[in-house]
């Protein structure tokens, strides 16, 4: 792959970092995060313009690509945008799914966003209703049964959750003509449910835990009672009875989810708040004690030019926005709410640094996960 090169703005935002590391402030240049309490980091608008930056370079980026594509015959060697003429860019399909997704948030929270017409005129061209039918057809061709299953599923529904009910007529446009593949996801979630027997719990892209919490807030938000009724049993009988769940194990080398966070995260979801307090402190009852430490503090990242071990720092993004819905949705005297936000915002300090690296491993996927944390509120 080839590396981005690293601009003197860059290099200056770095070392002022390594300056600022003894002190809680943190300050950037103005297309950086720019947080002047790092104990309540929330996305602001000059923020939201530097990530949509990074995604607006990935989504129309056909190369370098990593396709998730069986060939069939001679005639199913295409290239990226012929397969995928909505989510060919940002390296491989799901990255572009959470690439649009971002692009949709941020639009949506900062309607006057500088990049707003660069935004519209991506998505105009990736949305289309022509494009997406090619992606759906795309999914019923033989071989296509686990297809980007579940995190690419998980990602394309969130998309189309954060496309309902915006009022604006090319975000409506963009609902409609996307709807289609996320009606054809949602019933593969349900052709294949029934048929797992045991959940996956990696701490990359098969995560079952995961795929479950997005297409559930999805099943919620689009009233899909059939889809949400699977969910919820599914979650309840793969994971509502760990207990003692071995989180010093983690994290794994390559890892961007914490398997036993993101576990939490969705059954904080399906059980009420007392069944949730009770399960969470089976689940990791040591935690009121701070342990494991591993989990408590943030990965460490030692090259961020190698594309699985800057997985590390999406961990340390996704640990942080898990911890602070898991805290959110323990009771205000539970010894652990504040011990995890306090670790929530460790983990994000560490990881938003480091969103920009130049370093194209990192940056067509990391800043997705960025506006998800940041968009995901204090406890």
């Amino acid at each position: 792959m080839k590396r981005h090169c690293v601009s003197k703005l860059t290099i200056a935002f770095i070392l002022a970092q390594l300056l600022l590391l003894a002190t809680p402030v943190r300050t950037m240049s103005q297309n950086k995060i720019t947080t002047a309490k790092t104990d309540e980091l929330s996305l602001t608008k000059s923020e939201a313009s530097h990530f949509a930056q990074l995604a607006l370079k990935c989504v129309t980026k056909e190369y370098p690509n990593k396709p998730e594509h069986t060939i069939n015959d001679g005639n199913d060697v295409k290239s990226p945008r012929a397969m995928h003429p909505a989510f060919y860019g940002c390296f491989d399909w799901h990255s572009s799914v959470h690439g649009h997704w971002m692009l949709v948030r941020l639009l949506r929270l900062f309607p006057d966003l500088p990049e707003g017409s660069q935004i519209r005129n991506a998505l105009n061209a990736n949305l289309s209703a022509e494009n997406l039918r090619v992606e759906v057809a795309y999914l019923n061709q033989p071989n296509r049964q686990s297809f980007e299953r579940t995190y690419g599923w998980a990602w394309l529904l969130k998309l189309a959750q954060a496309l309902r009910g915006w009022n604006d007529e090319d975000g409506k446009l963009w609902a409609t003509n996307l709807q289609p593949l996320a009606d054809a996801l949602a019933q593969k979630y349900v052709g294949f449910l029934p048929k797992q027997t045991y959940p996956i719990r990696t701490g990359v892209h098969p995560n079952t835990a995961f795929g479950l919490a997005f297409a559930l807030d999805y099943a919620v938000a689009s009233g899909n009672k059939h889809l949400a009724s699977w969910l919820e049993e599914r979650s309840r009988s793969y994971l509502g009875k760990d207990a003692n769940y071995p989180a010093a194990w983690e994290p794994g080398g390559e890892d961007f989810f914490s398997p036993a966070l993101i576990e939490a995260d969705l059954m904080r979801r399906v059980l009420n708040p007392a069944e949730f307090e009770q399960w969470f402190h089976r689940f990791l009852p040591d935690l009121t004690k701070d342990e494991p430490k591993i989990l408590l503090h943030p990965a460490v990242v030692t090259d961020r030019t190698d594309p699985k071990l800057v997985h590390l720092d999406g961990l340390n993004l996704s640990r942080a926005w898990c911890m602070r819905s898991i805290a959110a949705a323990l009771p205000e005297k539970d010894a652990a709410r504040q011990i995890l936000a306090q670790a929530a915002t460790e983990h994000a300090k560490d990881a938003l640094a480091h969103v920009t690296s130049g370093n194209y491993e990192g940056e067509h996927w990391l800043a997705s996960f960025a506006v998800f944390l940041l968009s995901t509120p204090a406890p």
